[in-house]
């Protein structure tokens, strides 16, 4: 048994917190929250842009503490989930590690590659495993391209174009603080960022236009260059002035006998797929695969398991481990800076 504490319960602590309930072998033991309301139970606030919405929980048998300090200092817990915002991650989850738990924090890392080298380091000393929550390659789409390329059933990999665009967040009036959430880059493109790098591997130089707001990237299109020359990806993200879009993703991935499609976005209050899931082959066959789950919570019950199984088998995850987030960061941090210099620059 994997005993649990979550640190933060707003939608994403609480979605983390509903994934739980429905694994074997792992049970949350505590909560750390600052809201007495939500400390007692009482979830009716919590909202998102999906799932549940939060109720009245029952937290009987959960400890439940007001300052991080108990909820680290709790001899029964073996991990940490640290569902705080971005700002705080780096710091919680280098006290969590000293204090021995294994840490499982939500996306991005880190705001910056100095404070995601720092939670390395200290993962490393204490001799436990870190590992962020990057939840986009367990969405069922997405893991069916994952779960395509590293089979080579279609044969190598060529190259790739992502996408992953929103509508200004206006509810979100520290978007923008670089200290706070990052911005577009840092918190809405490091999905496609880590996924290119899982997928392609680290690339060497970076090319990206756009345009900045202040001191972070607001709308963007990045090259990524390779060692080798033939292999290309390239991603657009960023922020759109238009609220009739809130959100739009997909990708289009080449393989040497086969294409992967899919596209998607909120219009208006519909939920709209421009492209489902589709293969084209070689030979002109065209086929939608079969997909696990439509519930998007699902996916985030796949990567809780992939979390524990690291933990059981102490095996470094192929898709959480946190040098792979701290490679996204950097990535991040490099198409930033071409885009603030005009030109490319290397990795």
């Amino acid at each position: 048994m994997t005993n649990v504490g979550i640190a933060g319960i707003g939608f994403m602590g609480m979605i983390h917190y509903l994934s739980y309930q429905k694994i074997r072998a792992v049970k949350v033991r505590a909560i750390c929250e600052k809201d007495t309301k939500r400390l007692a139970g009482d979830w009716r606030t919590i909202k998102g842009n999906f799932g549940p919405r939060g109720t009245k929980m029952d937290l009987t048998g959960v400890g439940r503490y007001a300052d991080l300090h108990d909820l680290l200092a709790d001899p029964n817990l073996d991990l940490i989930d640290i569902c705080l915002p971005p700002s705080l991650h780096a710091e919680v989850t280098i006290a969590a590690l000293r204090a021995g738990k294994h840490v499982f924090c939500e996306k991005p890392i880190a705001l910056n590659s100095a404070d995601a080298r720092r939670m390395l380091g200290a993962a490393k000393k204490a001799g436990k495993m870190l590992m962020i929550g990057h939840v986009l390659p367990f969405f069922p789409e997405y893991s069916f391209v994952y779960r395509t390329i590293v089979s080579g059933k279609y044969g190598s990999l060529l190259g790739g174009h992502f996408k992953r665009i929103i509508s200004d967040p206006l509810w979100l009036p520290d978007f923008y603080n670089p200290a706070v959430c990052g911005g577009p880059m840092i918190d809405l493109h490091v999905h496609d960022a880590h996924f290119i790098r899982v997928v392609f591997g680290m690339p060497t130089a970076v090319h990206t236009v756009g345009t900045m707001r202040g001191d972070v990237a607001e709308r963007f299109t990045t090259q990524f260059l390779f060692e080798d020359s033939g292999l290309f990806a390239t991603a657009s993200s960023g922020v759109i002035a238009q609220q009739g879009r809130s959100f739009t993703h997909g990708c289009e991935v080449y393989l040497e006998q086969a294409t992967l499609l899919f596209d998607a976005a909120n219009i208006g209050k519909d939920w709209v797929v421009g492209y489902p899931l589709t293969v084209l082959l070689n030979d002109g066959r065209v086929f939608r695969p079969k997909l696990l789950s439509a519930d998007p919570c699902d996916a985030f019950i796949s990567e809780i398991k992939e979390v524990l199984s690291a933990i059981r088998t102490a095996t470094p995850s192929a898709l959480l481990a946190g040098e792979l987030a701290c490679d996204a960061i950097v990535l991040c941090e490099k198409q930033t800076e071409s885009l603030r210099r005009g030109r490319a620059v290397k990795v």
